[in-house]
């Protein structure tokens, strides 16, 4: 068992600009609490704008020099990162969880999730291909490379401290390019226990800057209108991203934008319920429900809608609530207080718009913010469980009468991020991609991220997409070389 308090001390709490620690320049700083006991697990230095000027001074100037590395430096830096991730698993699992809540199980998943990034960044360095061509309609030949595009502003959440900072970083860095990174104030522990990690695995200074802050606008606002900005990535609220956006189109950033969800889960008749069930309980209670991908709404045939929805409650009520470090917990508390009264306004809006809470519903006495793993059937599609993405331990069922309303009640929302679809019938998993408007989709499975799919969704989900080849594009702008028909005479 890890020393907690030793394990804390070892955390820089400090910004980190142009290779060095150093204190904010306004002097203030904030409290990072532990939600499952409310205890201060440390105390931040709050970045100011002027510290965020300085990062992306700093990260301007390693721009050229960081470019012209070669790939395979950049490649054996993050692969030296990959290993360190590895060898501190326990020390970054225990600081996610005494800062986010999760359970150390769940941590330990992220920690490797979160590594996986490192190491195919690392190897993608090396195979970053550009192409050339011929033009269609002369002798004229034409040379396509995939260039870093500059200094890159990374916004982090606070529900994924680690997996969000390693699937930005690693192929802004393999890239090419520096960053400018502001973490989550409320789990800004874990982004800084990396940014050590990277430091000792050889990313030189200016490359990676860090400038944690209790406002995310005294850091984004300055440097997203300075024309030295080219990228900025964010993963949160769609209004915040939108907000973004806006300020975005002021230098005409390039953005990434990986914002909320409403994913349904649809079974269907022909489903395994228990497959569906296990399916349905890891899209829903992962991270406590925490997740932008998690399932927010359960559609099921009204067929086997009183066989599922039984089962569902019994696992969901068996489901084991308490501190992450305990052992056997499989639900942690709610990140912060506003987030356990926001669980008990969506089960009351639920209840007055027809649902019947089948087992939960209410918040656990403290100390820590926890809130039973509930389960509601019954309610109208105009409750807010429907509507709005939950982000947190609640399982609202819907029914559905054919597969034509199961579509139709699925794409009703403004969201397109992640969905499920649970069938065993093998040409369902066709007419789902056909039909749902979501960028990914999971056919009987509940958990489908990995480092190499193009993670991201539609609509208010957000633009880009993170992880696979496609998340390195996002990192690069592309630039045509055209030269004279080589057989031409020069005349």
């Amino acid at each position: 068992m890890l020393n907690v308090k030793e394990l804390l001390s070892k955390v820089e709490t400090r910004l980190y600009i142009d290779g060095e620690w150093r204190e904010g320049a306004g002097g203030e700083t904030y409290d990072v609490l532990n939600p499952a006991t409310e205890e201060v697990l440390a105390t931040m230095s709050s970045g100011t704008r002027e510290d965020s000027v300085a990062a992306l001074d700093a990260a301007h100037r390693a721009r050229k020099e960081w470019e012209r590395t070669a790939p395979r430096t950049r490649a054996e830096i993050l692969r030296k990162g990959y290993d360190l991730l590895k060898e501190r698993k326990e020390e970054f699992a225990t600081i996610m969880t005494l800062e986010m809540g999760k359970s150390l199980t769940e941590a330990r998943g992220e920690v490797d999730y979160g590594a996986d990034y490192l190491l195919w960044f690392s190897e993608e360095a090396n195979h970053f291909f550009g192409h050339t061509n011929q033009y269609p309609a002369k002798g004229n030949r034409m040379v396509t490379v995939h260039k870093p595009i500059g200094p890159c502003l990374l916004i982090t959440p606070w529900n994924f401290p680690l997996s969000m900072a390693t699937r930005k970083i690693a192929p802004a860095l393999a890239a090419g390019n520096t960053v400018i990174i502001k973490p989550a104030k409320l789990t800004p522990l874990t982004m800084q226990y990396f940014v050590q990690t990277m430091i000792e695995a050889g990313v030189p200074a200016g490359v990676i800057n860090i400038v944690s802050s209790r406002s995310a606008a005294d850091v984004s606002e300055p440097i997203m209108a300075d024309p030295r900005l080219r990228k900025m990535s964010f993963t949160g609220s769609t209004p915040v991203g939108s907000s973004l956006m806006e300020l975005a189109a002021q230098n005409v950033l390039k953005v990434s934008l990986e914002l909320g969800g409403n994913a349904p889960a649809i079974v269907f008749a022909d489903a395994d319920i228990d497959g569906a069930v296990e399916g349905v309980k890891a899209a829903k209670m992962r991270n406590v429900g925490e997740a932008c991908t998690a399932a927010n709404r359960i559609l099921v045939h009204e067929s086997v809608a009183e066989e599922f929805t039984r089962k569902l409650v019994d696992a969901i009520s068996a489901l084991k609530v308490g501190n992450g470090m305990d052992d056997g917990v499989e639900v942690g508390p709610l990140v912060e207080p506003k987030a356990v009264d926001h669980m008990e306004e969506l089960v009351k809006d639920a209840v007055e718009h027809g649902g019947e809470v089948l087992t939960g519903g209410k918040r656990v006495d403290g100390p820590g913010f926890f809130f039973e793993p509930t389960v509601i059937s019954g309610a109208s599609t105009d409750a807010k469980v429907f509507r709005e993405e939950i982000f947190g331990p609640i399982a609202p069922i819907f029914t559905f009468a054919t597969e034509e309303e199961a579509w139709e009640m699925a794409n009703d929302t403004e969201y397109g991020l992640a969905s499920y679809v649970f069938s065993e019938d093998p040409d369902m998993m066709f007419r789902a991609s056909d039909n749902l408007e979501f960028g990914i989709v999971g056919f009987n499975s509940g958990v489908v991220s990995d480092a190499s799919i193009p993670f991201g969704g539609v609509k208010a989900s957000g633009l880009g997409r993170e992880g696979s080849r496609e998340g390195m594009f996002e990192y690069t702008e592309v630039q045509h070389v055209g030269t004279r028909d080589p057989y031409q005479r020069v005349k």
